[in-house]
């Protein structure tokens, strides 16, 4: 029974090694890193992501994962909510990319340039 009991410890602290200098993690924070989304957008697509991993990435702007992560750490936001939250933004983020790809691209790129914005959103 010790035996199993000393392997447990090394496994654990085996696999947090990488997080070493963070001496412990806050349960809210290990449920964040420990919830996976498949995410079917941009850079993402095909992968299960932590949660963690999704307001750290470049889709997030740093104000909103500040607030994402205040009111999920003070109870307002459940686990549910903020990854649908930060799933919607990461979609809706890599669409509104996407979109501007396909403009830059096409041949009447020059002209759209100059429209006014919301001659855009009739189009859709």
């Amino acid at each position: 029974l010790i035996a199993v009991k000393t392997s447990d410890k090394d496994t654990v602290s085996a696999a947090g090694e990488k997080d070493a200098d963070f001496p412990e993690e806050e349960p809210w924070e290990t449920a964040l890193k420990t919830t996976v989304i498949d995410m079917e957008v941009g850079e993402f697509q095909g992968h299960k992501v932590s949660v963690w991993d999704l307001l750290h990435s470049k889709y997030i702007p740093e104000e909103n994962r500040k607030e994402l992560l205040e009111l999920y750490q003070a109870g307002e936001l459940t686990l549910d909510q903020v990854k649908t939250v930060v799933s919607t933004i990461v979609t809706k983020a890599e669409a509104a990319r996407a979109e501007q790809l396909a403009n830059a691209s096409s041949p009447r790129a020059e002209s759209t340039v100059a429209e006014p914005e919301h001659t855009h959103l009739q189009e859709d």
